[in-house]
């Protein structure tokens, strides 16, 4: 078995105003056995985030989870306004399991003019599991801008055909930086996509390919049928998310995983984040 959690803990925030890493570390555990982590909104080196720590979160995410090995890679990284130190935000990747590779996406951001909008990366890993490895992408979409979503969505498809597609047809054997490392059309794509089911964006991820690439099938539906979606956020922030709760946060799966589908659950009780974490376990 095989368990995964993703949770945009919006960088340690909770919903009652505290900053609390270790609460975060804590509920994740509690949803059960985990060999991956994957986080949205980890911040490094940026006061304006946590009150003036500046706290370089993802040092501090590694240190509360010693037995799994860390993989930071941020879609912002700059200097900082005095010291010159870098600040960085974005996505996190903790593994118990041997990671074989760690892939960087930057996904599109097309011109939104009058609108706010920020860069944005997939953080692809492959695992080893034991039965074979297991590609795990994990992102965080733009919330304001539909437009960058929809490119971005393209993006994350392309990705996923791309890796299939290698799979299918493999690279000559070589060695040096030449020799292939298994990157398997079997996996999932995780995250804050900041779309709701109602998006065209939804049902964008699901749409099947022209080729042979496997279709992505969302692991809530491969799990629950037509139950409706837990919500993954506006459950305990009223505030940020006027609408209620609802889903955002989801776990789409290549099809030759849907029998493997064994549990997606999610924790709306916590109110650690204004999101909700989501954990799925695969048997294989």
């Amino acid at each position: 078995m095989t368990a995964i959690v993703t949770w945009n803990i919006q960088y340690g925030l909770g919903c009652d105003g505290r900053f609390d890493l270790e609460r975060i570390v804590a509920t994740a555990r509690a949803m059960g056995p985990m060999d991956v982590f994957c986080v949205q909104e980890v911040s490094v080196g940026m006061p304006e985030m946590d009150r003036g720590k500046g706290e370089d979160q993802a040092a501090a995410l590694a240190a509360l989870m010693p037995e799994f090995a860390p993989v930071f890679r941020p879609a912002l990284d700059f200097a900082g306004a005095e010291d010159g130190k870098r600040q960085q935000f974005g996505n996190m990747v903790l593994s118990k399991l041997p990671v074989i590779q760690v892939i960087v996406h930057p996904l599109p951001q097309p011109a939104a003019p009058g609108i706010k909008h920020m860069r944005r990366q997939a953080l692809e890993v492959v695992v080893d599991t034991g039965a074979g490895p297991l590609r795990i992408v994990t992102t965080h979409l733009e919330f304001h801008s539909e437009t960058q979503r929809t490119a971005q969505v393209e993006r994350l498809r392309e990705m996923h055909a791309e890796a299939s597609a290698n799979e299918r047809r493999p690279a000559l054997e070589a060695g040096g930086t030449y020799a292939p490392l298994p990157r398997p059309s079997a996996g999932l794509i995780c995250g804050d996509f900041n779309f709701p089911l109602d998006e065209p964006n939804y049902a964008r991820m699901l749409a099947p390919f022209a080729d042979d690439t496997p279709a992505l099938i969302d692991a809530w539906t491969a799990r629950h049928g037509n139950r409706p979606h837990d919500p993954t956020c506006g459950i305990h922030d009223a505030d940020q998310w006027p609408q209620g709760p609802h889903a955002r946060d989801f776990i789409f799966v290549s099809a030759e995983l849907a029998g493997a589908v064994k549990e997606v659950a999610v924790d709306t009780k916590t109110n650690a984040s204004d999101h909700q974490p989501v954990r799925i376990a695969l048997e294989r």
